[in-house]
């Protein structure tokens, strides 16, 4: 893992802050702790965070407007920590660039998973190696070769589902939209719905899962998009 991970929180609400800061001190992360919008886009320039923990009821702006002027200038990993539950709200966070969302109630937990998520995706950034073969438990990918192999023996794969399986694995751990996919995959077109998107997923999903009814792989974030396992 990488160390000396240092997290910015911004977080209105004093106790939720006190939790969350106590929760990662006492794993060595380092905290600093915002309280509005203004003064968490200041620390972010100022401290040169890792890692983004933001609320998006904010006194001051919307978290969302946060998480736009961010990625105008950084790929810092950023998990939306948001009582907002509506599928509506997970999808314009994660539009907008967000890495993540855990909802309000949290597990301490779970938002430590998402953190070292986050962590790993930190390290493959950080490495600079261009990797051209990619494994992961019965998974082989070549991307020189263009080639998929499951338990070493090659299969075949449509030009769509080639670049829907490479555009999930580049963003592995990480929550990928429906729009996302369409935008990447399609172009905008209206070829790339959610309809379409879940047709192509189900035929990607039969090739490489060996129980489609327990994905090891392709995991579904629920009315949001999908997101490929990190381990």
């Amino acid at each position: 893992m990488v160390k000396d991970i240092k997290i910015l929180i911004i977080e209105d609400d004093i106790k939720i802050a006190n939790f969350m800061t106590m929760a990662l001190k006492a794993k060595d992360y380092k905290c600093i702790v915002s309280r509005n919008g203004k003064e968490g886009i200041l620390c972010f320039c100022t401290e040169n965070p890792d890692v983004i923990l933001l609320d998006l009821g904010l006194p001051d702006k919307d978290g969302v407007e946060i998480i736009e002027e961010v990625r105008n200038v950084s790929e810092i990993p950023i998990i939306v920590v948001s009582a907002r539950e509506h599928e509506r709200d997970k999808i314009t966070a994660l539009d907008a660039g967000a890495n993540d969302y855990v909802t309000k109630p949290f597990a301490m937990g779970e938002l430590l998973a998402r953190i070292r998520v986050m962590e790993r995706l930190i390290e493959r950034e950080n490495s600079n190696i261009q990797e051209s073969i990619y494994k992961l438990d019965y998974l082989t990918v070549d991307f020189d070769k263009h080639r998929i192999l499951i338990d070493d023996k090659e299969i075949h794969l449509t030009p769509i589902e080639y670049k829907l399986l490479l555009l999930l694995i580049s963003n592995r751990g990480k929550v990928v939209t429906h729009s996302q996919i369409s935008k990447e995959v399609w172009g905008y077109g209206e070829t790339g719905d959610s309809k379409s998107i879940r047709v192509f997923m189900a035929s990607l999903r039969r090739k490489i899962e060996k129980d489609t009814s327990s994905p090891r792989f392709i995991l579904t974030e629920i009315g949001v998009g999908y997101r490929f396992a990190d381990e």
